[in-house]
């Protein structure tokens, strides 16, 4: 049976505690996470560097399928496409993904970036699933346990 998404927990993905990003929703095949927009994450222009609203998506696409992987599977990003329609300079980013389709070592998933509901962008992404033993020492490291 899948485990119970740890995104939120300190320390397991370091990246997204080092740009804020927090997961608000996570179930089968769904997740949403934030962050807001500070001018540390800005690129030369004053507006939310693109690398930060890919790494949501290649993240919230992680979270979502990590609702769907059993104890023994991790996945991986294979690749992602994504369109940005907007620049962002304040507020909150909000990605919406869920997982559209899975099979037993691909799966594809979508999202979306919003900012004060508008969309921002649109990522489609291919992701790998394999098994390994890894998993439950990752997590078990994690907990401190």
């Amino acid at each position: 049976m899948p485990e119970k998404s740890p995104f939120n927990m300190k320390g397991f993905h370091p990246f997204g505690d080092l740009i804020g990003l927090k997961f608000t929703k996570s179930h089968k095949g769904y997740s949403q996470c934030v962050l807001d927009v500070n001018e540390k994450l800005f690129n030369p222009h004053m507006v939310i560097h693109g690398g930060l609203i890919y790494s949501m998506a290649d993240t919230g696409m992680g979270a979502a399928l990590f609702s769907h992987l059993e104890k023994d599977e991790l996945c991986a990003t294979v690749e992602i496409k994504i369109h940005y329609f907007k620049s962002v300079k304040s507020g909150v980013l909000i990605c919406n993904t869920k997982v559209i389709n899975i099979g037993k070592k691909i799966a594809t998933l979508e999202s979306e970036i919003l900012n004060d509901n508008q969309l921002v962008s649109k990522a489609l992404g291919t992701f790998s699933i394999f098994q390994t033993k890894d998993k439950s020492l990752l997590l078990e490291k994690i907990r401190g346990s």
